[in-house]
């Protein structure tokens, strides 16, 4: 089977779209404040709302809080036509959403997702999940004090889990 090199997790974030300190109260709110960080939407109204719309779609369809503090917003379908390349934002909330996760912990980090087509949005999705399942990375992107230390945290962690 052909390995299609997929891309790095660490490559889809910048510090543009790494939010250390969320102000949203409510899940809502959040959602709007993640796709609002996304630069390649800024000037685009009508593809923010398009977005949004999925996102509550995905969440009332079933909440995409994973446990351990984690949420991964994400639409059910790939968003074709809308973004070319995959998205990645993260946020932090320090004290954290309630949002509805299987273990009913408040969510503190949060890994926005958006790509054009099902096969990376999946992939995506699925190296997400795999490196967030470390507790030691978990905890040091509580602990991170600039969008740069979040985006090496991620590097690290992928060269540790698939080298």
């Amino acid at each position: 089977m052909k390995n299609s090199n997929p891309v790095a997790l660490s490559e889809l974030l910048s510090p543009a779209v790494v939010n250390l300190d969320l102000k949203s109260t409510d899940r809502d709110s959040l959602l709007s404040e993640l796709v609002n960080q996304i630069p390649q939407l800024a000037g685009q109204p009508e593809a923010r709302r398009t977005l949004l719309h999925a996102l509550h779609e995905r969440e009332q369809l079933h909440s995409t809080g994973i446990g351990d503090g984690i949420a991964l917003p994400h639409s059910r379908n790939a968003l074709v036509g809308l973004v070319d390349q995959p998205i990645m934002v993260f946020g932090r909330h320090k004290p954290g959403i309630p949002y509805d996760a299987i273990d009913s912990v408040p969510a503190r980090l949060f890994f926005l997702l958006v790509a054009p087509t099902v096969t990376q949005h999946l992939a995506i999705l699925a190296r997400l999940s795999r490196l967030l399942r470390d507790p030691k990375l978990r905890k040091s992107l509580l602990s991170a004090d600039k969008p740069e230390q979040v985006i090496a945290l991620v590097r690290a962690a992928e060269a540790n889990l698939w080298t």
